[in-house]
């Protein structure tokens, strides 16, 4: 069985939730295993040091030293999506040796922040970083459970960009591939699994 297959067995569905008419997948079930954990937490970092470094590596090619600080392909900030991403991204930016940014719900986050407002299915809702965590130039991976309509990873995205930073994927374990919100984010987006209704 394959890592993709082994994960999607422990999931669980529940249909109309949160409202009528959806299908949620909900990936919790795989914290609760220590194998499945494992197995989740390997399997996003293999694939940044195999794919997402490397191609990071390579466009720096030929580029005057300014182009990236650190002058390499290194990741420097993981950047975890306010809940369920800060269940994985501490654990990948420790493994990768790259820094943990929270991205909070507007009003968490003590000191100086940068908000922005995003679309949501019903209204809007705010995000905040705070001001300083990272840096310019920093190369930066977005961490979070779901992509859906793809409004807060937008809002992850350009909170990095007023930061100076640079998102350079976006890693979701889930991705709702119907409602196509990749077409909102300004870098290449990895999933492990895709549902279509």
């Amino acid at each position: 069985m394959s890592d993709v297959d082994f994960l999607r067995s422990k999931f669980r569905f529940y249909p109309d939730f949160p409202k009528k008419g959806v299908a949620f997948a909900d990936f919790l079930p795989i914290l609760q295993d220590p194998i499945a954990f494992e197995t989740l937490i390997t399997h996003i970092t293999h694939h940044i040091t195999s794919h997402t470094i490397p191609s990071i590596s390579s466009s720096t090619k030929g580029k005057p030293p300014s182009y990236h600080p650190n002058g390499n392909g290194k990741i420097d900030v993981i950047v975890a999506l306010d809940a369920r991403g800060f269940l994985l991204g501490p654990i990948i930016a420790l493994r990768l040796g790259a820094s943990f940014v929270p991205v909070r719900k507007k009003g968490k986050l003590p000191g100086e922040t940068i908000s922005v407002v995003y679309q949501k299915e019903y209204g809007t809702d705010s995000f905040d970083i705070q001001v300083g965590a990272i840096k310019e130039g920093d190369n930066v991976i977005v961490i979070d459970d779901v992509l859906a309509t793809g409004g807060s990873a937008k809002a992850a995205g350009d909170l990095i960009s007023a930061c100076g930073g640079k998102t350079v994927e976006y890693i979701f374990v889930i991705y709702a591939a119907f409602l196509k919100g990749h077409e909102k984010l300004d870098a290449p987006v990895y999933n492990i699994i895709e549902v279509n209704e």
